[in-house]
């Protein structure tokens, strides 16, 4: 059985895609941004706690104090690229349910009262929509370069607060020269689906 999705568009996203490590000087636009997260604000998370937070670094300032919390083969790419996100987990994501999950507006306090299980679930669905958010990046036509070589810690004291933890930064834009490193392997169907 093939896929729903048109062809061109499984490329788009996935098959022809790549992490870029360079990028033209092409701006990337607040409307971009907005489409790119009025589209994959629809991905699931549990008790739709949608606990990503995206701080996009645009300044030069800003720019200036990012890129020294960079690992050092990662600085120019981010003093280069067009644009950049930083993306962080919002472990007081909770606060929000109420109007998020309106089904069970209690799950604030039955399953989120204490901050050791906010942290473990705002990690994990925070990274599941950092996947939604490169896949939507593509689909605007951009390519996104996601890095978790970084200084965290000097990231959340730089960028964010106590209650923000930083899982990666990704550089966007229309890719440049020598955009593309040669496509790694992955793993067969076989090696990693099993049915029992």
């Amino acid at each position: 059985m093939s896929l729903v999705l048109d062809p061109a568009a499984q490329d788009l996203l996935f098959r022809e895609a790549r992490t870029a490590n360079t990028f033209t000087d092409e701006p990337v636009t607040e409307e971009q941004v907005q489409a790119i997260y009025d589209l994959v604000k629809y991905g699931p998370t549990a008790f739709n706690q949608t606990p990503l937070r995206i701080t996009l670094v645009r300044s030069a300032e800003a720019r200036e104090r990012l890129v020294q919390h960079m690992s050092e083969g990662n600085q120019a790419k981010t003093a280069s690229a067009p644009l950049v996100a930083i993306l962080s987990a919002d472990n007081e994501f909770h606060e929000e349910l109420p109007t998020l999950f309106p089904a069970f507006p209690q799950a604030k306090d039955v399953f989120f009262s204490e901050r050791p299980a906010r942290e473990n679930a705002a990690g994990m669905n925070a990274a599941l929509q950092a996947a939604y958010f490169i896949v939507g990046v593509r689909a605007a036509g951009l390519a996104a370069g996601p890095m978790t070589g970084f200084d965290f810690e000097g990231v959340r004291k730089e960028f964010l607060d106590d209650d923000h933890t930083p899982l990666m930064v990704v550089n966007i834009g229309r890719p440049g020269a020598d955009a593309w490193y040669p496509r790694s392997p992955r793993l067969d169907f076989d090696q990693v689906v099993t049915t029992v």
